[in-house]
């Protein structure tokens, strides 16, 4: 019998490997930049913790979310998303006693129970940064500001970013009114999931991919035009100083984004070629500390799938590389060869030098071409004459040029290896 991964998974190995570690290797340092530090959390969390954080009436918690009963008869569920889980860290470990604003970023799995497409899967994972603590526009531009320069230091072309602000709980409620009476004219044309979105909450369908209705909606309410005095100077704040930065955007008033805890702003940096597939997307979330049990506290993030980003790199015209192979290979010809290989192998090892030496018996002829196929930079052949003269001809993979050096001088084979 043979298996499979489950669908909507896949392994990750080999050449794509190496595209990840690139993309891992960005992100953290770019956060790091930014002074975000990285934070942990459980795979599996309560459920209740999805409920009350991202929301009863979001697709995640009505369909997608991967939810069964422990040993003891709790409700677990494996995470939709990370920003509800970094919430609930913050409120369990007194972050509000740490210096504020506190700044977090995860890089991590998540799981839905989804149509699997290009580039997101039912395991997918989420790079994301969270500040809590903020109360302030600048959060906002803090967080819109890492992202563009994210965009630019893994060369993703042609995305622009979209903004609106969907207001605070209060100027928000006027706003559903209007546009519950607008798409009640309408039902009959909405597709059957806005129908279902209309009784629970109606601000979901601006967020319905249909061309329906899309159309539809290309002459409802805007959101902007119900904003109270201090969110318009909010979102005007925003907007003004990504102007400053010289981070160009266009405000959007159809963005709500899928989860129920935004507030004020939210954005999302989307691929303005054919596929329209959003990249990051994010904003801010006053209300979620406080609905996760913790004080009444700001906060803002924003979250990008990664399998995206791989996908966007391998796809882009100089994104293709090979896998980075070992420093250098020895060959070996006769069982003193072998012995030689294997000592220098490890000795280098130990220096923190990547080597590999022959393991199946294979003749010199045959161990060079798999020297080649593993990409390794040099090679060395050891045999008789070899460890005789005690010296041996280097072989640089790439060029083709050879040089000699003394084999048990252990210190001139590093330094080889790494001019």
């Amino acid at each position: 019998m043979t298996f499979q991964a489950p669908k909507g998974t896949k392994d990750i190995f080999g050449a794509e490997m190496e595209v990840w570690r690139k993309v891992e290797e960005i992100l953290r340092n770019t956060a790091r930049d930014y002074g975000f530090r990285e934070i942990r959390t459980p795979v599996i969390e309560h459920t209740e913790l999805f409920h009350r954080g991202v929301g009863d009436t979001t697709d995640i918690v009505q369909k997608e979310m991967y939810s069964f009963e422990d040993k003891a008869g709790r409700s677990i569920s494996l995470r939709p998303e990370l920003t509800a889980s970094a919430a609930r860290a913050y409120v369990e470990h007194g972050m509000k006693n740490l210096p504020q604003p506190v700044k977090l970023f995860y890089i991590g799995p998540n799981f839905r129970y989804e149509n699997p497409q290009a580039g997101r899967y039912r395991q997918h994972h989420q790079f994301g940064v969270e500040i809590f603590g903020a109360a302030s526009s600048e959060a906002e531009v803090e967080i819109i500001s890492i992202g563009a320069d994210l965009i630019e230091r893994l060369g993703i072309g042609g995305v622009a970013l979209y903004v609106n602000s969907i207001g605070c709980p209060e100027c928000r409620g006027a706003y559903k009114a209007e546009l519950a009476k607008f798409l009640s004219e309408k039902m009959d044309s909405l597709c059957g999931t806005c129908r279902q979105r209309f009784e629970r909450n109606p601000l979901r369908i601006l967020d319905c991919k249909t061309d329906e209705c899309k159309r539809l909606l290309g002459s409802a309410p805007s959101m902007l035009d119900s904003l109270d005095e201090d969110c318009r100077a909010h979102f005007d704040g925003v907007l003004k100083t990504l102007s400053l930065l010289g981070i160009g955007c266009q405000v959007n008033p159809r963005i709500v984004r899928g989860l129920d805890y935004y507030t004020r702003t939210v954005f999302e940096f989307v691929e303005s070629g054919g596929s329209g597939l959003t990249v990051i997307g994010g904003g801010r979330y006053d209300g979620l500390i406080g609905e996760v049990g913790g004080p009444p506290t700001p906060g803002a993030g924003f979250g990008m799938g990664i399998e995206r980003l791989v996908l966007n790199m391998q796809n882009g015209a100089d994104s293709a590389e090979t896998a980075e192979g070992p420093a250098i290979f020895f060959a070996n010809a006769g069982e003193p060869g072998l012995g030689k290989a294997r000592a220098l192998t490890f000795a280098l090892r130990k220096a923190g030098v990547s080597a590999e030496y022959d393991l199946l018996g294979r003749s010199v002829k045959a161990q060079m071409k798999y020297a080649d196929k593993i990409n390794a930079a040099r090679s060395v052949v050891i045999g008789d004459d070899e460890l005789e003269k005690n010296e041996a001809s280097v072989r640089n993979m790439r060029t083709g040029e050879s040089s000699q050096i003394k084999i048990n001088d252990i210190s001139e084979i590093i330094r080889l290896t790494k001019s």
